[in-house]
């Protein structure tokens, strides 16, 4: 029980810390509604689902990431640099791989 007590303390880090968190999930509330009134099919919410699952996961390691940075130096150092920014790229690619999947699955229910 006590994982689920740290877990939910650490999505409040997340919307505590990370605007970004928040707009990521304003986004996923969007795309579910959106998703509901489409009554798009079974394979389709299993990849909106995944897709959701991966933007929201990787932006709370590329936070866990700041954090541990942070911790060890609060000095500029061009190795904390390059850890920050490549952790930051994981949450972009994510986010452009579901911005595909949303394309490829609600495209064809607006072109109809």
């Amino acid at each position: 029980m006590k994982r689920f007590k740290y877990a939910f303390q650490g999505l409040l880090v997340l919307f505590s810390k990370d605007k970004k968190f928040l707009i990521h999930i304003i986004f996923a509330v969007i795309t579910i509604f959106l998703s509901i009134y489409l009554k798009i099919n079974t394979v389709e919410w299993i990849l909106i689902l995944i897709a959701i699952g991966f933007v929201l996961t990787f932006e709370a390691i590329n936070t866990a990431l700041e954090y541990v940075v942070d911790l060890i130096t609060d000095e500029y150092h061009d190795y904390a640099k390059k850890a920050k920014d490549t952790a930051a790229a994981s949450v972009m690619l994510a986010s452009v791989i579901a911005l595909a999947i949303g394309l490829i699955v609600f495209l064809p229910y607006f072109i109809k």
